[in-house]
């Protein structure tokens, strides 16, 4: 059975709602710094796994733009309808974006691999996944907590996004680090095709709460922690 969203309008739901609106704005602002370093390093470079972490960059950049406008519009006091609306619409765009994520890394990985690009070792990409092995986790369960609150699938979705991106900056690096030290170019690829299983995975439940309105039932709103 389809989800009711419930936007009664409470002090303890309007600051769950300011606090969702605030770690939107810092995921949109740490991804835009991401997705600008990712992407430019892993084309110089020929990183197929610093490419792969960009896009992965971009997509979270447009779900998060998407989300802060559900969350602004429940802000702004909304109708329950259009709330629902808002919903829905971002947990489209979180499933189709992890979707079209997990098409691009097998298909650049694979290209890579029968190609045998090498890949040249970046100090800037293993900077740059250490500080999201860091800060994803920490954007991951705020988000987590909030969409528990709030009941929302699309904040619950665009958390998937942020623990794939949490685990693709560990395989990056992983990755990274075998090419730099040991001169193992294939172990770049590798690192991108070995988060495809998740990202479907995450891909397949926020496409579900997308056409179902489902949200995560393991907790009660206001629990923190399953």
């Amino acid at each position: 059975m389809a989800r009711s969203l419930s936007t009664s309008s409470t002090p303890a739901r309007r600051d769950q709602v300011r606090l969702g609106i605030g770690i939107e704005l810092i995921t949109i602002g740490w991804m835009v710094i991401e997705a600008a370093v990712a992407l430019t390093t892993g084309i110089l470079s020929r990183s197929v796994s610093l490419e792969g972490f960009g896009i992965d960059s971009i997509i979270e950049l447009i779900a998060g733009g998407i989300l802060l406008w559900r969350l602004l519009v429940e802000q702004r006091g909304g109708s329950e309808e259009r709330v629902e609306l808002a919903e829905r619409r971002a947990s489209w765009v979180t499933a189709l974006g992890l979707f079209a994520l997990a098409a691009y890394i097998v298909v650049d990985s694979v290209w890579t691999l029968l190609a045998q690009i090498h890949p040249e070792a970046s100090w800037w990409g293993l900077g740059l996944a250490l500080a999201a092995a860091i800060i994803m986790p920490l954007l991951w369960q705020g988000k987590l907590r909030i969409a528990r609150r709030i009941g929302s699938a699309a904040l619950k979705a665009d958390a998937a996004c942020s623990v794939t991106c949490a685990y693709m900056s560990l395989a990056l690096l992983l990755g990274l680090l075998l090419n730099r030290i040991f001169g193992w170019w294939w172990a770049d690829p590798l690192a991108g095709l070995a988060l495809v299983y998740f990202i479907v995975r995450e891909g397949r439940e926020a496409w579900h709460e997308a056409r179902t309105g489902e949200s995560c039932s393991c907790c009660s709103d206001d629990e923190d922690d399953c």
